[in-house]
């Protein structure tokens, strides 16, 4: 009964809202911007170590990520952020929906729609390529945007320009005249696509996945089978023979108990924050850095004519003395 009862159901278990997408998305955007304030406040303590890194800060954020994504990809079938809400990426099928093949034998279903290696790739270009080009299109166009306010010097091309110089002044020119077009249309063909999504006219909630043909999904029962599958052999094996001594400092070992603990960093760091914002918002930090400052004995202050009178004279001197003196 219950088999016919989902088979009849028109809603899907397995596809997640347009409010968990959009969630998951609003995350992964506010990691760039906080790991650079992060490194900020560090580059000023330790400047000449991690001036070099700030500068580079998208370069290497797009590289760290690659791997962590693709990783991720690979084991959960979901990126970063994907994973911590329980989502991830699988084909999708031209024929439309399966329900009797992904009730009857959910783990076929899942061997068939998992992402192959190509469709890894064409992800990665989606989730870390088209963020990182659009962080630089952005910096570039708020730094070159103004110029055009200053009249033609500053707009026109110098004369008898090199190559490099004409592909800077073309680049420039697009960043004013055609990379705002571009910008809105990328916006509103996002809202197009959220908006058919969730009135399920839709399939994808994003055009970038519908140009790769991949569309998102919750973890079933099937998925964290495989994913605890694939991390026990590991586990064995490093418990193995010389106990685990070796296995424990192998570099894939480490690697990937590394990119697997960034799980449960990514909830302790959000945790974290919000505790911060609580504590420096709520009055009980107030009133607990007032009794701090209220239970410190402040030593009165010393002034210097009458420390030096009282060495001349002695500590006897009364103030009929002093007003003599």
């Amino acid at each position: 009964m219950e088999f016919l009862t989902q088979l009849q159901s028109p809603l899907d278990p397995h596809k997640p809202s347009l409010f968990e997408l959009l969630s998951e998305s609003q995350l992964s955007a506010l990691l760039p911007p906080s790991l650079r304030y992060l490194l900020t406040l560090a580059t000023h303590r330790h400047p000449r170590y991690l001036l070099r890194i700030l500068n580079s800060f998208d370069e290497i954020y797009a590289l760290s990520f690659l791997l962590i994504e693709r990783y991720y990809l690979r084991t959960h079938g979901g990126g970063f952020t994907e994973n911590f809400y329980g989502l991830k990426r699988e084909k999708c099928l031209s024929v439309g929906e399966i329900p009797r093949a992904s009730i009857g034998a959910p783990a076929h279903v899942r061997g068939a729609l998992k992402l192959s290696r190509g469709d890894i790739w064409k992800n990665l270009a989606v989730m870390v390529g088209i963020p990182y080009l659009k962080r630089k299109l952005d910096e570039s166009y708020e730094i070159n945007a103004p110029r055009a306010l200053l009249g033609g010097n500053y707009t026109r091309m110098p004369p008898n320009p090199t190559i490099r110089q004409r592909i800077t002044h073309y680049y420039q020119w697009f960043l004013r005249n055609i990379y705002p077009s571009v910008n809105a249309a990328y916006y509103f063909a996002i809202l197009v696509f959220n908006v058919a999504y969730l009135f399920d006219n839709s399939r994808y909630h994003n055009p970038f996945l519908w140009l790769i043909g991949t569309r998102m999904r919750r973890l079933g029962e099937e998925d964290y089978k495989a994913i605890a599958a694939m991390h026990a052999p590991k586990i064995e094996g490093a418990r193995g023979g010389n106990l685990g001594v070796t296995s424990l400092f192998d570099p894939r070992v480490m690697g990937e108990r590394v990119l697997g603990s960034l799980k449960i960093l990514l909830p302790t760091s959000i945790f974290a924050l919000k505790f911060l914002e609580w504590w420096h918002a709520s009055d009980f930090a107030r009133q607990l850095s007032k009794k701090v400052a209220e239970g410190i004995e402040v030593p009165p202050p010393i002034v210097s004519g009458l420390s030096t009178l009282s060495t001349r004279f002695g500590p006897k001197l009364d103030k009929k003395s002093i007003f003599l003196i």
